[in-house]
């Protein structure tokens, strides 16, 4: 079928990187590569056509899949979109554009162009209280521009301590909301009763020491925008109400007869994958449909470890003016000691332990030697003097999955003062493939196993030039 549409008449006069395909309702296929894009993905481009963009770019930040299909949904071009197809090496710009094929053939085409960053494109370093220059941070900075106009539900996913938080204030404060209150309530961190109270208010006598009546939440964030962490935690019985709230928007409080009209913009967080928590019974189905109208998915501090120079630097600043230090900087051997480690905190872990050496050191440069007692204590908690608690661990992410058969949270490129037992220097091809089969096919997991980051996995594979599809 394919072979009867000339794509030609379809393609620009310059001919773009990448051009995908779709038939129908069927997967995204690559129809074709340029000659400089096979060759800086060391491929051809035989090679590379009829695969998925998810089989030839199985690294990409962001997806190919996911922004070819925005372009597609929204019926708009994507233009200066950071885009980084291999770990650790060079960003680019992209822009994606829209072809539908005929009618008769049922199919739509995209190509995208790609051209290396500029040093003038580099210069946006953070966002709103927000800092990165990964190519994952700046696909949430232009979410946040793209969602921030609109009044649709948001939710935002990502590990603890990844700032999701961050990302609802920056919605906000980029929203027409702006000058209206912001409101943040944590579902996880209060009871069931006081919840319901705290979000919809109560009237006085509701119930034992309901003294006085309470505006809750949704009254107090009328006309600005409600945002609710943690909010795969909420009791079902909650959730019902809260769904009663978003559908017509009017809120009853506890103990009360009338309902008040609120214009809320709703914001929520988990950490928990509400797909699973639905198909668990855990979560409301219905809320789910109500909710997830946007998405905005924070990445773990562990896969930009390039924002992690940055963000030290900025609570070396921080913690300088509060303790009234004059450390100057963190050395080249702390930072990559700081990038070698696992975060399973995120980034509240690397403010805390920033924090930590400013208070403890009387030099102008902090170097590795200052992270020694954090390292030990680090790999004695993930060790946790208990073999049963250590495997619990690996069972549930987002807690520090061990890099090394020693259980420590450090990849085998640790800057630490001391060697890191068990550590391999080289990796031969029997080892990559072993490993691999092993964790049937799962990159991270096979990381894991060899004791190193994914990123230095990719790295052997390049060096020994062998492809992901040719391990198995």
């Amino acid at each position: 079928m394919t072979s009867s549409v000339n794509y030609s008449e379809y393609l620009p006069a310059v001919a773009p990187d990448v051009v995908l395909v779709r038939w129908g309702h069927g997967e995204w296929q690559i129809k074709n590569v340029s000659e400089r894009l096979a060759q800086w993905l060391s491929t051809d481009v035989d090679h590379a056509r009829g695969r998925t963009p998810a089989a030839l770019f199985p690294r990409a930040i962001p997806s190919i899949t996911s922004l070819v299909t925005e372009v597609v949904d929204r019926g708009q071009d994507l233009t200066g979109v950071k885009l980084r197809l291999v770990p650790d090496e060079s960003e680019f710009l992209a822009d994606i554009q829209f072809a539908g094929l005929t009618e008769d053939y049922l199919g739509q085409l995209v190509r995208i162009s790609l051209r290396w960053e500029s040093i003038a494109s580099r210069q946006e370093i953070g966002f709103r209280n927000m800092v990165g220059t990964s190519p994952a941070m700046h696909e949430v900075f232009r979410k946040i521009r793209l969602y921030a106009t609109s009044d649709a539900a948001v939710i935002i996913t990502g590990e603890t301590g990844a700032g999701k938080e961050l990302v609802a204030q920056a919605l906000h404060e980029e929203s027409p909301r702006h000058e209206r209150p912001f409101a943040a309530l944590n579902c996880a961190a209060i009871s069931e009763l006081l919840l319901e109270s705290e979000l919809f208010g109560h009237e006085r006598g509701a119930f034992t020491g309901a003294v006085r009546e309470h505006r809750g939440y949704f009254e107090r964030a009328d006309g600005g925008t409600l945002f609710l962490d943690e909010i795969g935690d909420m009791p079902f019985h909650t959730q019902t109400k809260l769904l009663r709230v978003l559908e017509d928007g009017r809120v009853q409080r506890v103990g009360g007869e009338k309902s008040y009209q609120v214009d809320v913009r709703f914001i929520g967080a988990t950490n928990v994958p509400l797909e699973q928590a639905v198909a668990e019974k855990k979560f409301r189905a219905d809320l789910y449909h109500r909710l997830a109208v946007l998405r905005i998915h924070l990445p773990p501090l562990r896969e930009r470890p390039e924002d992690i120079s940055l963000l030290a630097d900025l609570f070396l600043q921080q913690f300088n003016a509060r303790y009234n230090k004059g450390i100057k900087r963190l050395t080249s051997e702390a930072i990559r000691l700081l990038q070698s480690y696992f975060w399973p905190g995120n980034i509240r872990e690397l403010k805390n332990v920033i924090e930590r050496v400013v208070v403890e050191s009387e030099t102008e440069a902090i170097g590795a030697r200052a992270f020694t007692e954090w390292i030990h204590e680090r790999q004695q908690f993930a060790v946790g003097g208990n073999q049963s608690n250590s495997v619990e661990m690996q069972k549930k992410p987002p807690v520090a999955i061990p890099y090394s058969p020693t259980n420590n949270h450090f990849s085998s490129t640790s800057s630490a003062p001391q060697q890191i037992p068990g550590k391999k220097a080289e990796l031969s091809e029997d080892d990559i493939r072993q490993a691999y089969r092993q964790a049937n096919g799962n990159l991270s997991a096979a990381a894991r196993q060899l004791g190193i980051h994914r990123a230095t996995f990719y790295r052997h594979l390049q060096h020994l030039n062998l492809h992901r599809d040719d391990l198995l």
